[in-house]
């Protein structure tokens, strides 16, 4: 089953879901009208079967694969499943494509915050949203595979993408770290259950130690803008699809909120070669 995230259909309009998977649908329906078409075993681009095939011999084709579908439905299913995999193969290598193109800024930004060994070898990147709920659940379980990791260098990107109060803790986080208080406010807003409002915010980052009408202030500039700015175009690039997700080194793309133990192989990973 895939771990909770939050997720979205585009960088405009996000849902929220336990469970939303990568599949489009569209593509869904028109291979379960395919195969109950009878024509699940020729390629995308069929146009190969009309001149290979008479009119008789296709319509034959047809009648084989409708009877094998009455006999055995999970063929359907199957059939289903082995094109959902190769489209999430596709996806991740497509990803990860992205990742390597944009080493440099994924390594950190001075927007960003780093959490564990700033230099060490092993490098996590984790997308998050402030207000998704799979974030916060997902934050102990960071903690714990910091500590349990020395060599880990783990990067933090936040990204706005649940509307508009998740647009103004993101901006009040990046603005906090124009303060050092980065992980202060970011703490402070991820435990917080009250409704998002500036109101709020200030409170918080007062009680954090930081100077609220520069904050204020700095949530609106162009500092906060350009961190904000970079990590959605890095998270359009890499075609994240929800939050949190986590960049393993340059090896894998893991969506939603993995458990300590998963998480914990995949940085075991980034120690082996290849």
């Amino acid at each position: 089953m895939r771990p909770g995230r939050a997720t979205f259909t585009s960088m405009a309009g996000w849902v929220t879901g336990s469970n939303m998977t990568r599949f489009p649908r569209l593509r869904l329906s028109l291979l379960t009208a395919a195969i109950v078409g009878g024509l699940a075993a020729f390629p995308a681009d069929s146009s190969w079967a009309e001149d290979s095939f008479t009119p008789a011999q296709r319509q034959e084709i047809v009648a084989i694969v409708r009877n094998a579908l009455k006999t055995d439905p999970t063929i359907l299913a199957d059939a289903i499943t082995a094109m959902r995999a190769e489209t999430e193969a596709q996806q991740q290598a497509k990803g990860l494509q992205a990742v390597r193109a944009n080493r440099a800024k994924l390594a950190g930004s001075s927007g960003d915050i780093v959490l564990g060994n700033p230099k060490g070898s092993l490098s996590v990147v984790e997308f998050y949203d402030p207000r998704c709920p799979y974030c916060r659940k997902v934050l102990p379980d960071l903690d714990k595979l910091v500590a349990a990791e020395p060599d880990l260098r783990l990067v933090e990107k936040v990204v706005p993408v649940l509307g508009p109060a998740s647009q103004m803790e993101a901006q009040a986080i990046a603005a906090a770290g124009l303060q050092g208080g980065y992980l202060k406010l970011q703490q402070a807003l991820m435990s917080d259950s009250q409704p998002a409002s500036i109101a709020r915010i200030r409170a918080l980052a007062t009680a954090a130690g930081l100077d609220a009408d520069r904050l204020e202030r700095d949530m609106k500039g162009p500092d906060v803008a350009a961190i904000l700015h970079e990590n959605m175009d890095l998270a359009r690039q890499i075609g994240l699809e929800g939050t949190p997700t986590f960049l393993i080194g340059e090896k894998a793309i893991i969506p939603g909120a993995a458990s300590f133990e998963d998480l914990k192989s995949s940085v075991d990973s980034l120690r082996k070669p290849g």
